[in-house]
Parts: structure tokens; C-alpha cells; sequence
């Protein structure tokens, strides 16, 4: 198995596991979870491929809030706390992702010869 092929594998696996919990999610859970949702059916097929791509977020909400142990006042409170790291590591980030790829060129064969383009002959009538 090359490594294409694993990738392709563990993606496979990855829509799998959504599936296998969007299904039940979208069926059973949405419904204790969301009062809003509750009766309203047509646009769960539009959340399916988050829920492929974000399946260990929404068990672990799913989780956390059919048991009762979300702390609502937490909820709209953001945590600033790690910003300041954040803000010194970004412009770094950028710039080291710059130089990187400024620094990583690709050198062409010394065989391939330029070519002059021309202009289109003109059709004479």
C-alpha cells in the first residue's frame, strides 16, 4: 500500500465514522439537544457533510450537553487567555511560511530550451 492509497484509507474511514454517527446524531440527538430543531426535517440532510468532517466535535458536544454538564454561562464567554501567544506566534508563522517558500524553488532541466512566441499569421482574403 503506497501512500496515496493509506491516505485514501484513512479518508474513507474518517466519512465512515461520520456517517455512522450522523445518522444516529441526526435522527435522535439533534432533537434533545436543539429545541429548535425539534419537527423541523428538511434541513437535516444539509448538515451531513459537517458532521462527516467534524464527527469527534459533535459526539463530544452531544456528549457534554445530553448529560447535563455544559456550563451555559461558559458558553458565550470566550477565552482570552491564550490570545496573547497566539498574536506573538502568527506574524512568526507568516513569516517563516514566507521565507520558506521563497527559499524552496523548483530548478528546471538545463535542456529545456525558452521558445519565442509568435504572433498568429494573418489570414489573407
Amino acid at each position: 500500500m503506497n501512500q496515496a492509497e493509506l491516505i485514501l484509507f484513512i479518508v474513507k474511514l474518517w466519512g465512515a465514522a461520520g456517517a455512522l454517527v450522523a445518522i444516529p446524531f441526526l435522527i435522535f440527538g439533534i432533537d434533545r439537544l436543539d429545541e429548535d430543531a425539534r419537527g423541523a426535517y428538511v434541513f437535516r440532510p444539509l448538515l451531513v457533510p459537517g458532521i462527516l468532517l467534524i464527527w469527534p466535535l459533535i459526539l463530544w458536544r452531544w456528549y457534554i450537553l445530553a448529560d447535563g454538564k455544559d456550563e451555559w454561562s461558559h458558553r458565550y464567554r470566550p477565552r482570552r487567555h491564550n490570545h496573547q501567544w497566539f498574536a506573538m506566534i502568527m506574524p512568526v508563522a507568516i513569516i517563516v511560511t514566507i521565507v520558506a517558500g521563497l527559499s524552496v524553488r523548483q530548478s528546471w532541466p538545463a535542456d529545456i530550451l525558452p521558445e519565442r512566441l509568435a504572433p498568429p499569421a494573418e489570414a489573407s482574403e
